[in-house]
């Protein structure tokens, strides 16, 4: 039973690396498996690493705090019940453990080696006990880095945060960068940082927020550069990678395709032009020399990750054009589904950004990925695989396992057709421990082919085995439920931005209240619905469907969502209270939050039918009738709205998002449901008043 929290308190689950009450002493150990005593040794090298003895220490904790079994770390061999760990730098695997008397880790590097006690971890959780089945397990992880923002907050890392990213299998954290020690949110000590995370066996990509509109042609261009991303790696010595994104880092570009700074035209018109941010301009691998120069002074293993994401909808040939002169010795990052034409009903619709929706690859990602290949650049992939992506921005991750596994799937097809090395698995919205996390751990293990036995396994270590058919049949039904979703930004940015405490409004366009001090807070929620890429980017860019055309096949196709959502909702409450752990609580709650979002966005769409003929309708026998529309769609939103205050109060991460802060919280709820209220007896109050008869007489 979930009790009530406060604002924030969901952080200290990011901060709990280790959960007591695992063991179940009720199990014995079978014939084949190793049995994990008290006074159990961890024997590591006598020259073991800060990462090693990290790990070693990490493993101690867990057998006492999860399974109640005592542990000393040493470096002493030992003849029985202990884990004797060595490096071998030229075995093929990551890490080998075989079993004997000793559980024996054989790994290539330090932080494999982690991973190997980590797996150890993983195996006995699962197992509800110390007990460990007598095979030999051999691992080679297929991608890296894999890298992720911060769940706790933006460019926040406390060290526990980052022990659990390190289970979760990522090996790289991004900070956001403006100059030396500063990110958008202030100060941030980058050498502490990196130093923190070292000991995890974790890197810090710097991910660029320096704009320069200096063009590398111009004079004095390289000095410039020097003294923007040249001081960076001089003060931080131990940053590991640097991203780089157009919308970010735009400079003056030349190419005649495009237009300079202002996002209007001298006639203060919106240009029909792309922008330089926004477009894949010839002169980039130029400008990419002057920032490998800047970089390479000071450090010349520094992975330079050059990001395609904002010019996806861009014609073929000129996104090929621009991989083709690219330098060849940066990483290519493309993002896995965007822009892709998907059917919902009987109509088309754009991935206009991350969606779990169409498990990908996408178009834009395939053909980049096949000139990466031609070029001989390295490939990474933005797949949002750490749990979340775009689809519905207040939540911690999507639940839909069966969706995931078809992404994974195609990542690792994605690495032996174009030699995929690496991933981005979260953006701002952060990185949230959950099984969804954990199974893309497992799907990317070389060696684990059959993913749907991996997620077993990890339902079983995360909820329980007693009613592993009801969970798995309802997390089938979500899975389906999310291939119903309306990928485009008229949604993303508007009521799936901030789902029940979006704002339905007749004459006053509102927005819930937000934090100042939040990185983005409101500014990246459109409250005037639809706005989207559709009529209202700048430049319009006509990707997706005039929106009237569009509404009613949405409508159905999100009610396909919601159904099946309620489906496997209707299957878990089957599950008696007494036998649901603390993790299938959360899990239940999520799905129950996710139908309410469903049914704002729903709701959305009705709104806006409605409004749409309060503000055009010119027969006056109409306006009551519409008027009553109106009054009877708030009340059921007001419902809705209502039943959402019951999850967010017992899971305090529903309703925020690490860059927006809280927007969906109860106190957001609270804001809508008055707003509701003025909209009922104010702004309608205004319709029935202006369109009374009486006026006539």
């Amino acid at each position: 039973m979930l009790k009530p929290e406060k604002s924030y308190d969901f952080r200290k689950r990011l901060l709990t690396i280790h959960k007591s009450g695992i063991r179940d002493n009720s199990i014995a150990p079978a014939c084949d498996e190793y049995e994990i005593k008290d006074a159990f040794r961890i024997s590591i090298p006598a020259d073991a690493s800060v990462v090693l003895q990290t790990a070693a220490e990490d493993f101690r904790d867990y057998l006492l705090t999860s399974m109640n079994i005592s542990a000393t770390v040493s470096d002493e061999n030992t003849s029985n019940n202990a884990v004797v760990i060595a490096l071998c730098e030229n075995q093929s695997e990551d890490y080998v453990i075989s079993f004997d008397d000793v559980i024996t880790i054989t790994a290539k590097t330090d932080r494999t080696a982690s991973q190997a006690l980590y797996c150890l971890e993983d195996k006995m959780s699962a197992r509800k006990a110390p007990f460990i089945k007598k095979e030999e397990i051999k691992h080679t992880f297929m991608f890296s880095p894999r890298m992720v923002h911060p769940g706790y907050g933006v460019d926040q890392f406390p060290d526990e945060h980052l022990a659990q990213i390190a289970h979760a299998g990522m090996d790289t954290v991004l900070v956001f960068v403006k100059g030396v020690n500063e990110t958008p949110s202030g100060f941030l000590d980058f050498n502490d940082l990196c130093q923190r995370a070292a000991k995890y066996g974790i890197d810090v990509y710097a991910y660029s927020y320096m704009f320069c509109k200096v063009h590398p042609d111009d004079e004095g261009a390289q000095e410039i550069y020097d003294s923007l991303y040249g001081e960076i790696f001089k003060n931080c010595p131990h940053f590991k990678g640097l991203v780089l994104v157009g919308e970010n880092i735009y400079f003056n570009s030349k190419d005649e395709k495009t237009y300079l700074r202002s996002i209007y035209s001298s006639e203060s018109f919106p240009s029909d032009t792309p922008h330089p941010g926004f477009w894949p301009c010839n002169d980039y691998p130029k400008w990419l020399e002057v920032i490998k120069k800047s970089v390479y002074k000071y450090n010349k293993d520094t992975d330079i990750v050059f990001w395609t994401y904002n010019w996806g909808f861009a014609p073929e040939e000129d996104r090929i054009a621009l991989i083709n002169n690219l330098p060849k010795d940066i990483s290519l990052l493309v993002t896995y589904e965007m822009y892709e034409k998907v059917q919902r009903e009987d109509i088309w619709e754009i991935c206009s950004d991350y969606t779990l929706s169409f498990e990908g690859p996408g178009t834009y990602f395939k053909t980049e990925a096949e000139a990466a290949k031609k070029n001989g650049i390295r490939l990474y992939a933005m797949a949002n695989t750490g749990g979340q992506t775009w689809d519905m921005g207040l939540i911690p991750y999507e639940p839909m396992p069966y969706q995931w596994i078809k992404r994974y799937q195609g990542l690792r097809d994605a690495q032996e057709k174009w030699g995929l090395c690496g991933l981005m698995e979260s953006h701002h919205y952060g990185f949230f421990p959950s099984f969804i996390g954990d199974l893309s751990k497992q799907a990317f293990i070389k060696e684990q082919p059959d993913l749907i036995e991996s997620l077993k396994n990890v339902v079983f270590a995360k909820f329980g085995t007693k009613h592993f058919r009801i969970i798995d049949e309802a997390l089938k039904k979500w899975s389906e439920a999310i291939t119903h979703y309306v990928p485009c930004d008229d949604d993303q940015y508007g009521p799936f931005r901030v789902g029940p405490s979006f704002p339905f409004s007749l004459i006053k366009m509102r927005k819930p209240p937000s934090n100042e001090n939040a990185h983005f807070g409101n500014r990246i929620l459109k409250n005037e619905f639809p706005a989207g890429q559709t009529l209202a980017s700048t430049p319009p860019t006509g990707r997706g469907m005039i929106y009237s055309l569009r509404v009613c096949s949405e409508v159905k196709s999100l009610e396909k969502m919601l159904e099946l959502m309620k489906d496997g909702i209707s299957l878990l409450d089957k599950i008696p209270e007494e036998d649901r752990n603390t993790e299938l609580s959360y899990l239940i709650n999520l799905g129950k939050y996710i139908c309410c979002y469903v049914q704002t966005g729903i709701n959305a769409k009705e709104w806006f039918r409605i409004r749409a003929r309060l503000l055009s309708e010119e027969n006056i026998n109409e306006f009551p009738k519409l008027i009553e529309s109106a009054e009877k769609l708030l009340l059921s939103e007001r419902e809705n709205v209502t039943e959402a205050l019951t999850y967010v109060r017992l899971d305090s991460r529903l309703g925020w998002e690490p860059s927006m802060d809280y927007l969906g919280d109860e106190k957001a709820i609270n804001w809508k449901i008055s707003f509701i209220d003025y909209v009922l007896k104010t702004e309608l109050k205004h319709f029935r008043n202006a369109t009374d008869k009486k006026w006539l007489v």
